[in-house]
């Protein structure tokens, strides 16, 4: 049964998963509906990126930690970004990132998992005009839903948001629901705040 989160609420991935394995995050949102008219603007879709940004102890130590859609794999294996959605038209996940929790190394403490738009302010595009955004984490092994959180603050002037993330305490894997957004105009000054 999936748990629905609120905004900082944390909950553990391990407890009553035995030989929880492998996890898939899947990350979801809706472009709000457009002016229509005669003379309405037409205006380009929002292409929201999501990434994985691993971190340890707090910081992000080389970009090669950093898995988003032109570096799809870690080295390391344990964190594989599915794919580009570059509308987030459709139901369901827009982009999924599986990470496998057995190859993650043993170093890295937490994975933020952050989503921004491309080329957000030559656009001129924000998350006020994205609906319906969530962050979920699913079980590889049966794709059982174990928790979602679904946004609902209002995000206007923001670029960039980080959804949520997957940390070690006490030998045990946790996720915390964040629901941060930033004015970040992309992703080199998203990650600058773990460096």
């Amino acid at each position: 049964m999936s748990v629905s989160l609120q905004k900082g609420q944390k909950i553990s991935l391990s407890k009553g998963n035995t030989g929880l394995s492998s996890v898939i995050v899947g990350l979801g949102w809706d472009e709000a509906k457009k002016k229509k008219g005669l003379f309405a603007k037409r205006e380009a879709n929002i292409d929201c990126d999501a990434s994985a940004i691993l971190l340890t102890d707090g910081r992000l130590s080389a970009k090669e930690d950093v898995v988003y859609y032109a570096h799809l794999r870690h080295s390391s294996g344990g964190v594989v970004h599915k794919g580009d959605n570059l509308t987030g038209a459709g139901d369901g996940d827009d982009e999924q990132i599986v990470v496998d929790l057995t190859k993650v190394p043993q170093n890295v403490d937490r994975i933020i998992f952050a989503v921004n738009i491309y080329q957000a302010v030559q656009r001129n595009q924000d998350f006020g005009m994205i609906k319906n955004a969530f962050i979920r984490v699913v079980d590889s092994k049966n794709s059982t839903e174990m928790c979602r959180y679904s946004l609902t603050d209002d995000y206007s002037g923001c670029t960039a948001m980080i959804f949520g993330e997957i940390y070690r305490h006490g030998g045990e894997w946790k996720f915390n629901a964040i629901g941060q957004g930033t004015a970040d105009a992309g992703l080199s000054e998203l990650i600058s705040r773990y460096k």
